[in-house]
């Protein structure tokens, strides 16, 4: 079954998380945007995308987020659409973005992983779909 199924790779669509200037949480912790990017030529149709969070407290104690499910019908060619947003409080775990998709019949999938404490401003990147900077995961 699975087998059976081709998987080629995806290419031209990346995760990104900036910055939200205008958000702040009550503790004064920043607030980040997590966008979905299709740089394509072509429409992405029903997207889902399944975010999470994993890893260790400072103690060795295992933690993990809920997953949360995102579903658009389609994302445009060379556009960008909103996903969640971010505590940067969650900044010391894997953020982790599966996204899958269909081009046509074809079905395609990969995960995003930003792993912790790879949120910084160190790398930032201008993203030209956004015209802002943030860390870009393609």
């Amino acid at each position: 079954m699975k087998q059976d199924i081709s998987f080629d790779p995806v290419e031209g669509v990346s995760v990104a998380v900036v910055p939200d200037e205008q958000a702040l949480m009550p503790e004064g912790q920043s607030i980040w945007q997590v966008y979905l990017l299709n740089h394509n030529p072509f429409p992405l149709q029903n997207v889902i995308i399944n975010a999470n969070g994993y890893g260790l407290k400072e103690d060795g104690e295992k933690v993990r987020t809920s997953t949360l499910r995102f579903l658009f019908e389609e994302v445009p060619p060379h556009a960008a659409v909103p996903v969640e947003p971010l505590d940067s409080a969650l900044f010391h775990l894997n953020n982790q973005y599966w996204v899958s998709y269909y081009r046509g019949d074809q079905i395609f999938d990969k995960k995003f992983i930003f792993v912790p404490d790879s949120i910084v401003a160190d790398n930032f990147t201008q993203i030209a779909l956004l015209d802002k900077v943030g860390v870009l995961h393609s």
